[in-house]
């Protein structure tokens, strides 16, 4: 499942340049011209990172990262600014108001796509591709392949990208709705039951190598990946 970046520039050449750029990175791209603009996509759906100009027709781009950072279904999103303005002060203008980096304009392109890959890893690290161990457990992103103790274990699709999100935010419970935000999108429209039929498959999958208990239920809460019984 690649990364889904929304680009709000309001210059149209610089707006193409940065959504070629990325999609040839592997990246889908939603492009917005204004903080209205991006206003209306994301009631449409919720990206993976927001790739925010400052100088905005209308809402600037540091009102549009506030008002993203107060509403929780964007809360978390990873947000960066990619602006002319290079002054100390507008850098920390930026940081305070949410952003998690700072791009200036004149940029690179090959550094625009490392800074979205580090705040993914920082942020959401279900969508890299660095490979994950938990005991002998170990999935790579980049071979879609899990592992145990050496030997392959099958996974659906569903199930690898299920695994993935647990081993990347161990120890912590998340609800169906959650796991259906993160694992099937934001804007997906299935029951919330249909977690509860994967994380079954997933157990199963698990089960020749011992992990499947990793995978616990948590009673009115949802589910949890345990590294380690709680005390």
């Amino acid at each position: 499942m690649s990364a889904s970046v929304l680009i709000v520039e309001d210059e149209p050449a610089i707006l193409e340049l940065v959504a070629v750029n990325l999609e040839h990175a592997g990246y889908a791209t939603l492009r917005a011209e204004s903080a209205e603009e991006a206003g209306r996509l994301l009631r449409e759906t919720l990206p993976d990172v927001a790739l925010l100009d400052w100088m905005l027709p209308g809402q600037s781009g540091i009102a549009l990262a506030r008002r993203l950072r107060s509403d929780a279904r964007t809360r978390e999103m990873p947000i960066i600014f990619l602006t002319a303005r290079a002054d100390e002060h507008d850098k920390v203008s930026a940081l305070d108001a949410g952003a998690d980096d700072y791009v200036t304009k004149p940029f690179s392109p090959r550094e625009l796509v490392a800074r979205i890959r580090a705040v993914l890893r920082r942020r959401a690290p279900h969508l890299g591709d660095a490979a994950v161990e938990i005991g002998e457990l170990a999935l790579d992103p980049g071979a879609h392949t899990v592992q145990s103790g050496g030997h392959a274990l099958e996974l659906g699709p569903t199930e690898f990208r299920l695994l993935h999100f647990f081993m990347t935010h161990p120890n912590r419970v998340y609800s169906r709705s959650q796991l259906l935000d993160s694992v099937w999108g934001d804007n997906t429209i299935v029951e919330e039951r249909t977690v509860d039929v994967h994380i079954r498959r997933l157990r199963q999958a698990l089960a020749p190598g011992g992990h499947d208990a990793l995978i616990e239920t948590v009673r009115g809460s949802g589910y949890v990946l345990r590294t380690a019984r709680p005390s």
